[in-house]
């Protein structure tokens, strides 16, 4: 079975950026394209990714980093019933934002890390596997 890491926003977003931890996340996705892993992300994640460079730097931008998402070996899951589910339970636990709990649950069910920066997640270490950049 082929290993999976799911990416949260703050790591897609250090990758698009060239911040501090995109490394990590480019031999994550040079992993994926070799057929060595498997990259998910929540569609709930991949919204925060547009709106946040939308605020950051406008539309055309955050329709170009689309664009660029859309070319990456990820594969986006909808947020079914079961994952709503278990985020909620997160949230409901955790003061931390509601995609981050997506992110955690993706992690959760399919048994693998979640790749990310975000400090909120320090919050779920006991409960989700974290691959900090």
């Amino acid at each position: 079975m082929k290993k999976k890491l799911v990416l949260d926003s703050y790591a897609l977003i250090a990758y698009l950026e060239g911040e501090e931890g995109a490394d990590i996340v480019q031999q994550a996705l040079e992993d994926s394209e070799k057929g060595k892993c498997q990259l998910l992300m929540s569609i709930v994640n991949w919204g925060e990714v547009y709106y946040s460079m939308h605020r950051a730097k406008g539309e055309k931008e955050a329709e170009e980093c689309v664009s660029v998402i859309d070319q990456l070996p990820i594969v986006l899951v909808e947020a079914d019933r079961e994952i709503t589910h278990e985020a909620s339970k997160f949230k409901a636990k955790h003061s931390i934002a509601f995609g981050d709990c997506f992110a955690a649950a993706l992690a959760i069910q399919n048994e693998c890390e979640v790749i990310t920066g975000d400090k909120e997640f320090k919050k779920l270490e006991k409960e989700a596997k974290i691959l900090w950049l």
